[in-house]
């Protein structure tokens, strides 16, 4: 088993094709299809369903496909951390919508501005996502939410994934957003809508909305939640007073309209740098270094 047939199996998984997979590789068909059967021949399975043109994974593919990548990111992270102390190679970065929306842009120009030739990959999704994902080596680093409200430096990391190791960046400030014209609202049974707009489960700050609605004993069984996949949706389903939702104050910031609807302070969220332990590149400590300056009123406690 060569890293080059891992390669050569995981672009074949991605595009579903081995004529793309060919073209993105820079090789030829033949040689693709060739490296592919023995790769099948040397596990004694087999890892795709061949369907006409289209390649689906296998259950053992599947599973195979989890090794590739956790073998590919270390042999990648073993290259970066051979060379010299400066940025290279590849850096997958995860992070919260909110997150990438309102934070990310400017660290992220910097870091290109000085190390031009790292590749940067960026993916969005849950805080438990994107743990979950560091975890298992499929992203390097990922900026989550911790869902323990207490201080920042007593936050377990072991409560999003196990082998973690955290930087604290900054705390966000959680509103409750309700519809514009709303009565004030001081505990969950003065609210008048019984829908939440949210993310889908493992996001944190749905997580606090879901901890604070049912603190009163009257419980989620009375709650709608809608889940949907962006803030643009969620702020469009509060303005049309059908739900209500918690968002951090950075997204409001960046919505004029959001003056419009009335809020209510809940709590404060934490937000770290995750990687996992022992993973230590030039690249990531570089990133880590321009997303640590973009607040830099806030001190961070020690690593975690």
């Amino acid at each position: 088993m060569e890293l080059a047939e891992l390669e050569i199996f995981r672009a074949v998984a991605r595009e579903q094709s081995v004529t793309r997979a060919a073209q993105l590789l820079d090789r030829v068909q033949s040689n693709v299809t060739t490296r592919l059967k023995q790769l099948e021949d040397d596990l004694g399975v087999a890892l795709f369903l061949r369907d006409g043109r289209r390649m689906t994974l296998t259950p053992q593919g599947q599973r195979f496909l989890d090794y590739a990548e956790r073998i590919l990111a270390l042999a990648e992270e073993a290259r970066q951390s051979m060379q010299s102390e400066q940025p290279s190679g590849r850096l997958r970065v995860g992070s919260m919508e909110s997150t990438a929306a309102s934070r990310l842009p400017r660290p992220l120009a910097r870091f290109h501005a000085n190390w031009p030739e790292v590749n940067v990959e960026i993916r969005t999704g849950t805080t438990q996502l994107m743990a979950d994902a560091v975890a298992e080596h499929r992203l390097d680093c990922a900026i989550v939410a911790h869902p323990d409200a207490g201080p920042a430096s007593t936050a377990d990391m072991a409560l999003l994934a196990p082998g973690l190791r955290g930087t604290y960046l900054f705390s966000e400030k959680l509103m409750l957003v309700l519809p514009p014209g709303h009565p004030k609202v001081r505990a969950p049974s003065d609210i008048q809508v019984r829908s939440l707009a949210g993310f889908a489960r493992g996001c944190t700050y749905r997580q606090c909305a879901e901890d604070w609605l049912g603190q009163e004993g009257t419980g989620l069984p009375r709650w709608n939640v809608v889940e949907v996949n962006s803030y643009h949706a969620i702020l469009a389903c509060v303005m049309a007073g059908t739900a209500v939702a918690v968002l951090p104050q950075s997204v409001l910031d960046l919505h004029p309209d959001a003056a419009a609807m009335r809020t209510v302070f809940l709590r404060d969220a934490h937000i770290f740098f995750v990687q996992r332990a022992g993973y230590d590149t030039a690249a990531c400590r570089a990133l880590l270094e321009e997303v640590r300056r973009q607040d830099a009123q806030v001190r961070p406690p020690p690593v975690i």
